[in-house]
């Protein structure tokens, strides 16, 4: 799914400078955490399994699992105790964001395609904005009024085919659901700068995996769905994020989102490559509009704190 879309705003600004050697390594980390996101759909396309929550249980658990080791490792056990304690209430709303979003992906997955999804992810730094303004009056350039306009208007694009019928209007809510919950819960993380990204993402898998087990009607699975239920949870989401949480806060926060965009540009490449899974004309024609708007806004927004940039100090997201 797409983690890169919300964590790439999930970070605090702050930290030491990176030296330049540090920085290729957070480059390459961050580009390989959007690589190993952007095969969540193509994985979970391979999973046969008697209904969707019992992929959004096991991929949670296996994703929990995972995180859980690398925090143990990275903070010891009293500093993993440590990062949920200090949460707080914002954390737990960044993890019920995040829990929302991880099972609505996999159920959207039985309505819609994956280009659907994580297209309409896209625009999650965009429709941020928007929620930032709404609820705590934050300025809005120009400039995002008019990227805000041309995501609204590609989602409409995406939506319309659901409107008339043609697809299930299920697989595009959930995809819109799970870029609100994106959304919310970068607004709130931006607020908020003590909240860390690796256990508000833990927590949110054990919520999912806690309410995937009450509403699915068997968790046996085959040990071949079960190990591609294991890649799809630990390899593809746990790996990814400490992947990300260990480079992003080496690179400045505008290259992280712009190397974040590899994933929604990989991820419908892979199942149609390896599943024939073609997105309509309509879902090119809206994912495109949002993608520019995009990358628009990256490109002014790198420009703008590289104007800012004062000597001894980097804009590096810590989204750990």
């Amino acid at each position: 799914m797409s983690e890169q879309a919300s964590a790439s705003g999930l970070g605090p600004v702050g930290g030491a400078v990176a030296t330049g050697r540090e920085q290729r390594v957070g480059m390459l980390l961050v580009f390989l955490s959007a690589l190993m996101w952007s095969f969540g759909g193509a994985i979970a396309r391979f999973i046969d399994a008697p209904d969707s929550w019992t992929v959004v249980f096991w991929r949670s658990f296996w994703a929990a699992a995972f995180l859980l080791a690398f925090m143990a490792w990275r903070d010891g056990g009293r500093g993993t105790l440590r990062l949920f304690r200090d949460m707080g209430l914002p954390g737990l709303l960044v993890a019920s964001c995040f829990g929302i979003a991880s099972t609505c992906f996999v159920v959207a997955l039985a309505y819609t395609t994956v280009a659907n999804i994580v297209l309409m992810q896209a625009g999650v730094p965009l429709l941020a904005a928007l929620f930032a303004w709404a609820l705590f009056g934050e300025r809005v350039s120009a400039a995002t009024w008019v990227a805000i306009a041309a995501v609204i208007g590609g989602v409409a694009i995406m939506v319309s085919e659901s409107l008339g019928g043609a697809v299930s209007p299920v697989g595009d809510g959930l995809a819109l659901l799970i870029a609100v919950a994106f959304s919310i819960a970068t607004v709130i993380t931006r607020r908020f700068a003590h909240v860390r990204m690796t256990p508000a993402t833990c927590l949110g898998t054990i919520f999912a995996a806690t309410f995937a087990a009450s509403q699915a009607s068997t968790l046996a699975m085959s040990p071949r769905d079960m190990g591609f239920l294991f890649t799809f949870g630990a390899v593809n989401l746990g790996l990814g994020l400490a992947l990300f949480a260990t480079g992003a806060r080496l690179v400045p926060a505008a290259i992280v989102a712009l190397l974040g965009t590899f994933e929604t540009l990989l991820s419908p490449i892979w199942v149609w490559l390896i599943h024939a899974e073609v997105p309509s004309s309509r879902t090119i024609a809206g994912g495109a509009v949002i993608f520019a708007a995009l990358i628009v806004h990256l490109a002014l927004e790198f420009k703008r704190q590289a104007r800012a940039q004062k000597p001894g100090v980097t804009g590096v997201p810590t989204p750990n």
